[in-house]
């Protein structure tokens, strides 16, 4: 799972159509630069490879009147689209991925319909426990973590944050169920974008 993908091609499908500085402008507003791989040059990067792979397609732009070289534009194209969900379902459904590629997925999640990120997330939910079942079936002792010595402190470390994991995820699906905020074919959602002239930072 490629996060830096999902966060490009999420950030260019807001826009409709977007040169690079605006993406990078809205995913450093969104804190991705700490989060995440989505640094300057690996966001300029990726829009390049994409457009090469026929997932964006490229526009080139004339320059301002203030001077400075044509710059280029981009926009999914069919193929982008599908990739796009594709890696976005994928994000939202599975476990054990870093953290990163599900902070990317719920940047975006509003663009599912509601049902469908709910079912997404039960199987998540579904995952994380078939995961500590297998650890605490095989890898833990009757005794606990202790048995292995401080290194059983790892799985112990594992099981928490599982459990950690579980707990928050079903609490966002009991707000997702409750009615917060505006998926696909509800109305206008929230869109976490900049106005192209502001910087991301004050």
């Amino acid at each position: 799972m490629s996060t830096i993908r999902l966060l490009v091609l999420g950030a260019v499908r807001q826009h409709g159509r977007a040169h690079g500085y605006q993406v990078r402008n809205d995913l450093e507003y969104w804190g991705a630069h700490e989060w995440s791989n989505a640094k300057p040059g690996s966001i300029y990067h990726a829009l390049k490879q994409m457009a090469k792979q026929g997932v964006l397609l490229a526009h080139e732009v004339a320059p301002s009147t203030v001077g400075g070289p044509p710059r280029t534009e981009y926009e999914l194209t069919d193929v982008g689209r599908e990739e796009y969900f594709r890696l976005l379902r994928e994000a939202l459904a599975s476990y054990g991925q870093k953290t990163d590629v599900l902070s990317a997925a719920l940047g975006f999640i509003v663009d599912l319909p509601r049902a469908e990120a709910v079912a997404l997330l039960r199987e998540r939910l579904a995952k994380l426990a078939a995961w500590r079942g297998s650890v605490t079936e095989y890898y833990l002792p009757e005794g606990g973590p202790g048995e292995l010595g401080h290194i059983g402190e790892i799985m112990n470390m594992w099981l928490h944050s599982a459990e950690a994991e579980a707990e928050w995820t079903r609490g966002l699906v009991a707000r997702i169920e409750d009615g917060a905020y505006v998926f696909a074919g509800e109305g206008e959602p929230f869109v976490g974008v900049l106005p192209e002239a502001a910087p991301a930072h004050p």
